[in-house]
């Protein structure tokens, strides 16, 4: 079960749809739970917003493993990777939410990242996924 009704998904592409029209350079985004699990989408064909919302949660991950051995802290503001003809934001979104933003190779990378925290500050508690359970578990059985 989602954590998402069809109408908040479809609300949260407008957030995106949003974002990408306050930054015209933005190219796309994603909205993803924090183990890749895609939740909304704009600018990319269904594949695609899958496939970068998998790169991004690895990519995101992967700093808050560098962070707890190196900073003492698994808390990750902004991971920013530069292309060759893009620039891919990946930011905290609230609870195990990511924000993912492909924005081209021209942007500014301080406006992307200050529209992406005041998307993310005004909006916050609807960006919030629930976690999950994990698959198959069950109580284990008092006999044993």
């Amino acid at each position: 079960m989602s954590a998402v009704s069809p109408n908040q998904a479809q609300d949260l592409a407008w957030l995106l749809r949003g974002l990408g029209e306050e930054v015209p350079v933005i190219r796309g985004s994603v909205l993803l739970t924090s183990d890749g699990m895609l939740k909304a989408a704009d600018g990319f064909d269904r594949a695609s917003a899958e496939q970068l919302a998998a790169l991004a949660s690895g990519l995101f991950s992967i700093a808050r493993s560098a962070g707890t051995k190196f900073d003492g802290s698994n808390e990750v503001r902004q991971v920013v990777t530069e292309l060759k003809s893009s620039q891919l934001f990946i930011a905290w979104a609230g609870y195990n939410s990511v924000l993912a933003v492909l924005a081209g190779a021209d942007a500014d990378p301080a406006v992307v990242g200050f529209e992406m925290a005041r998307l993310i500050k005004s909006v916050r508690p609807f960006l919030g996924t629930a976690a999950r359970s994990a698959a198959g578990t069950s109580d284990p059985d008092p006999s044993l």
